[in-house]
C-alpha cells in the first residue's frame, strides 16, 4: 500500500514539542529538589543525571516532533479513511467508510492556542477509533463535513 498523501499541519511540530517539554517539567523539578536536598549539585551523580536529562529531553523536544511529522500521514477517499502514525512504533490504519459510526473533533488548550484540531473517526472496529491529529482547524472542519457526506452515501451497517 502507498502511504497516505496528506500531512498534518506544519504547526504539529510545535504542538508535539510543547507537549514533550511539558512532559519533562516534573523530572526537571525532581532533579532540582534532589540537588537542593543533597546540598551539592556538582557531584558526579548530579552531573551524570543532568547530562542524561539534557540529552533525552533535548531529543524528545527537538528531534521527535520532526520525526513524527515526517511519518504522520492521512487521506480520505470515497471508500476509506487512511492514517499512518507513530515515530518509534509506526502504524497504518484503514477504516472502510461503510464502518464509520461517528466523526468528532477534539481541541485541547494547546491545540486551540495553535489553531489545531484532531478528527476522530469511530468505527465498528475492535482496534478502536482512527485519529487524524494536528490538523489546521479549517482543514479539520472540511474533513468532518466531507466524511459525513461520504459516510451518508454508503449504506453499510457500520457494525
Amino acid at each position: 500500500m502507498v502511504a497516505p498523501a496528506l500531512q498534518p499541519s506544519p504547526k504539529a511540530k510545535h504542538l508535539w514539542a510543547i507537549n514533550a517539554a511539558l512532559f519533562w517539567i516534573l523530572p526537571l523539578i525532581g532533579q532540582i529538589v534532589w540537588a537542593i536536598v543533597d546540598g551539592n549539585a556538582f557531584t558526579w551523580p548530579h552531573v551524570l543525571v543532568f547530562v542524561a536529562f539534557v540529552v533525552l529531553a533535548g531529543a524528545h523536544i527537538l528531534i521527535v516532533p520532526r520525526w513524527r511529522f515526517a511519518v504522520h500521514r492521512w487521506e480520505i477517499s470515497a471508500d476509506a479513511v487512511y492514517t499512518q502514525t507513530g515515530w518509534f512504533n509506526q502504524e497504518r490504519r484503514i477504516a472502510p467508510i461503510s464502518r464509520v459510526q461517528t466523526v468528532d473533533t477534539e481541541r485541547g488548550p494547546i491545540d486551540r492556542m495553535l489553531g489545531l484540531s484532531t478528527v476522530t473517526v469511530t468505527t465498528a472496529s475492535s482496534a478502536g477509533a482512527v485519529k487524524i491529529t494536528a490538523l489546521d482547524q479549517d482543514v479539520a472542519d472540511r474533513t468532518v463535513t466531507s466524511l459525513t457526506e461520504i459516510a451518508g452515501r454508503h449504506l453499510g451497517d457500520a457494525t
